[in-house]
Order: C-alpha cells, then structure tokens, then sequence
C-alpha cells in the first residue's frame, strides 16, 4: 500500500477546514502553522530531509506514531507556553482525527496523548468606575472623535470582539430594535442587543458623515477610516492605546479586555451565565465560566471582611 506524503495531507485537511468546516482564513492559517511545524520537526526527527528546493518533507503520515508525538511535546515544552502546546496539540488531534476518518490511518498516534491541563487565569477586566472614565474621556467634537466613542461604547455595551466590530455594515444595525448582527468565528451569525448610549453615540456619528439618512450606503462600513474604508483590528487597537496612555489604568487594557468587562460587570450585576455564554458567542459555557472567578473572588474578599465566625 503506498503511503501519503504529510505534507500534502496537512494541505487537503485545510481545504477541508475551510470549504467543509467554514472556519475563517485566520483559523485555517493558524491550522497550517501548528501543522507543518510538526511536519518539519518530523522529518528532522526520522532523519529524512526536506526538499531542498520545495522545501516539502519527504515524512509519511502512516509513520507517524506514539513516542514521535511524545517527543514533540517534549521539544514544544522547551520553548512554548502552556496555552501554544494545548492548541498545537489540538491541531494534531484534528488532523490525525480527519486522517482516521478518511482512512488514510488506521490508527491515530495520539490516542494515548493526554492534554495538559490550561491554567486557570482570571481575565483582565476593568471595573465599572474605570470603563466609565475611559469612555467618558473620549471628546466628540470631531468625526474622529465621536467615532472613536462609539467605537468602544459599542464594544463594551455589547462585548463583542474586535474582529467582530471591525466587520460590521451599516446594514448590520437595527436602529429600531437596539440590535447589531454579527458574525463571529467560523462565521456563525448572531444578534445582539446594545445599549441607548452607545446607540445614540453610532447615530450621531452615522449622522455627522452622512446628515439624516444614516441608513444610505447600508453595505458601507459602519465605522470608516480617514480614507473612508475600513478599519483594522490593529487600528482599533492603537486608538485605544492612546486613550490608555492619556490616565493610569491598574490593569493591561485592549479591545478584548473591553469584552472581559462587559462579561465581568454582567455576570456581577446577576445576569444567567447562558445568557452571557449566547451574547458573547462563547461555542462551549466552560469559556464563559472564566468570568465567574472574579465575582467569586470578589465573593470570598467580602465574606472574609464581613463574617463574624469565618
């Protein structure tokens, strides 16, 4: 039975991912990189050499067994943090998983392969004080200005990620109902509701560029750049940098801390942990669980000023 280049196989497993899964081309590409990372090591480790032109490994897939993954997370572990060994890992077990399934392997290497165990971190968040301070430090007696508001009272009235903003329409704003469309990863669409601030704040900037008929040109941007295209995440990020850099803030702040604090102060003022799984697109409830740390946190802190037989 002939065997099957890794390489090629890496390659037909992405357009799967891509034409069969829907998963974006940032997701694919991540994919890719933990893949043929694994593919180089592998060719080195069996002492089979790339092609020195292609550059392509010459390594099989059928070659592919227990010890060789047990030493790649021993090579990972030298120079990886936990939460790049946990996703390089689960790359692999996609892949061989699509190879078993396609029965191009009759047995997946890393059947035995335990993952390590992520660590607990707490997110970043701010407090209600700092975000109302941040926002509120916003001037609006500019374009630019008033766009930037609306910006991030959009984000933290509704915690979506930033990626997510950047993609949004006019048309994507239900300015009736309170509600914006979005689409998040692997393109999965859902609505979500935002507040009257940040609503009037998307009014008016839609107004300043536009004048009354803020709903022509629905399938432009919402949020445009000085060239009237659309914004990066990247340029998001650097507004927000600047107005981080202008007063002391105790925690580390980009736009996806803005979503932490959007779940952080809803879960605190006793919103369903579901309903903050839904609004945040969260596909498994065990991501959303991280926000409950800090009130727990929060929760003992108090317990242990205010109880009398603690």
């Amino acid at each position: 039975m002939s065997k099957h280049p890794i390489d090629s196989m890496i390659s037909s497993f992405i357009e799967t991912l891509a034409s069969e899964k829907g998963y974006s081309v940032n997701t694919c590409r991540a994919y890719a990189n933990d893949l043929y990372e694994f593919s180089s090591y592998a060719a080195e480790k069996s002492g089979q050499d790339s092609d020195e032109e292609s550059e392509i490994s010459t390594f099989m897939v059928e070659d592919a067994n227990y010890l060789l993954i047990r030493a790649y997370l021993g090579f990972l572990h030298k120079k990886n943090k936990k939460k790049s060994i946990i996703r390089k890992l689960s790359a692999l077990r996609s892949f061989f998983k699509h190879l078993v399934r396609r029965n191009i392997i009759s047995d997946n290497p890393l059947e035995l392969i335990s993952t390590p165990k992520q660590d607990k971190n707490i997110p970043a968040y701010l407090t209600v004080d700092e975000m109302f301070r941040l926002l509120d430090s916003i001037k609006t007696d500019t374009v630019s200005g008033l766009r930037n508001r609306a910006i991030f009272e959009t984000m933290y009235s509704s915690g979506i990620r930033v990626s997510e903003l950047a993609g949004l329409n006019v048309s994507s704003v239900d300015f009736g109902a309170g509600l914006i469309k979005v689409f998040g990863k692997g393109g999965k669409e859902r609505i979500v509701p935002i507040g009257s601030k940040a609503m009037d704040t998307i009014k008016s900037y839609r107004q300043k560029i536009q004048g009354d008929n803020i709903l022509s040109d629905k399938n432009s941007p919402l949020f445009l750049n000085k060239n009237k295209g659309r914004l990066t995440t990247r340029s998001i990020a650097r507004v927000l940098e600047k107005f981080v850099s202008e007063f002391c803030i105790s925690v580390p702040v980009s736009p996806h801390a803005l979503r932490h604090s959007f779940a952080t102060h809803m879960l605190d003022a006793g919103a369903d942990l579901r309903v903050v799984q839904e609004l945040l697109g969260h596909k498994s409830l065990s991501t959303t669980q991280r926000y409950t740390h800090v009130g727990i946190d929060r929760l003992m802190e108090t317990y242990d000023k205010a109880h009398p037989r603690k």
